[in-house]
């Protein structure tokens, strides 16, 4: 079996392996394409938190099942050959945040392709009820349902209501789909980013209503747009420390900051003006269940358009290749996979 491993920060190898053997419970699943993530780009660059090397990276996964058996297919409804994606994040079952129904929010969460080994290889064993039926959809579809997921979950911490006006800085894949679920939720939506290219994307793939770039006298610009309210709820997917703690700056009296982003740095806001707004600041972490589910379904009426968001490809076997090409700015990159 073929598998990518980051040995250390800027360093990947092309390994050969025995096929992982599936325990009692456990479903092997052929893995046919990978979502390449920020995450993944900042373990390769060194730089992402609750990481130790070496790993396979990857965990946005589109698969089938290759072997399982008959109790799992009763209870699970899984048998060889169906189409699934996996979602990544393996929960203690038992801890205060697993109990009251957060396992996104587990306090010993282990992510696949980032505590443990991830989808950059052929095949990978996981529990049962860590893989989703994805049944009729591409495999276009099924390889963007976790980081769908994400954005989901993000619109969904901050409770985004008809008629609100939304501020999503950062149009990455996280902070695009944050905005396709804020318009799903009925917000209008503004974009903000550093590139005008990424935020001509926000308006033909999300439908944002308003574009905004992070240049000059930003403040201005968004209370021209909001007419000097500042937006309800501001969602931050940048991975800057510095933007994120400007975020405080764009939201209006009464509203919330979402943080999407995780860094390794302190944040910091001015205490007197967070007080001033009586703003709620939220943590958005992972996806749950309910809310692949939901994607899926999403999929399935047509309202989030995969292969417009896939921009770039790259077969298993020039993964390393690609991935400096992916990690160059110039490239243009908006979501990469990977197909095996």
């Amino acid at each position: 079996m073929r598998n990518i491993v980051c040995v250390e920060p800027g360093a990947f190898e092309l390994r050969t392996g025995e096929r992982p053997q599936r325990k009692e419970g456990e479903v092997l699943v052929k893995v046919l394409a990978v979502g390449v993530c920020g995450t993944d780009y900042h373990a390769f660059r060194g730089k992402q938190p609750y990481f130790t090397y070496p790993r396979i990276l990857g965990h946005e996964i589109a698969g089938e099942v290759a072997e399982t058996d008959a109790g799992l297919h009763e209870s699970c409804g899984l048998k060889v050959g169906d189409r699934v994606t996996i979602m990544p994040y393996i929960a203690c079952r038992s801890c205060i945040a697993c109990r009251a129904g957060r396992p996104n929010a587990c306090s010993g969460l282990q992510v696949l392709g980032v505590h443990e080994d991830g989808a950059m290889r052929e095949y990978m064993s996981v529990p049962s009820e860590y893989v989703v039926k994805t049944e009729d959809l591409s495999l276009n579809q099924t390889a963007i349902v976790e980081p769908m997921s994400i954005g989901l979950h993000a619109v969904n911490r901050g409770e985004v209501k008809p008629g609100e006006t939304v501020l999503v800085i950062g149009a990455g894949p996280i902070g695009l789909a944050a905005m396709k679920f804020a318009k799903l939720a009925g917000a209008k939506v503004i974009a903000m980013d550093t590139n005008v290219e990424r935020l001509r994307f926000c308006r033909q793939w999300a439908g944002a209503d308003e574009i905004v770039e992070a240049t000059g006298d930003v403040a201005a610009k968004l209370a021209d747009i909001t007419g000097g309210d500042g937006a309800t709820t501001v969602f931050d997917a940048t991975g800057s420390p510095q933007s994120m703690m400007k975020a405080f700056d764009y939201a209006a009296h009464g509203g919330k900051v979402v943080f999407v982003s995780l860094v390794q740095a302190d944040i910091s806001f001015y205490d007197p003006a967070f007080h001033k707004k009586e703003l709620t600041l939220l943590a958005s972490r992972a996806a749950t269940l309910a809310e692949f589910e939901r994607v899926i379904a999403c999929m399935r009426e047509g309202l989030i358009d995969a292969d417009g968001f896939i921009t770039h490809r790259a077969p298993f076997g020039k993964t390393i290749e690609a991935f400096d090409e992916w990690l160059n700015p110039g490239s243009g990159v908006i979501k990469a996979v990977i197909e095996l």
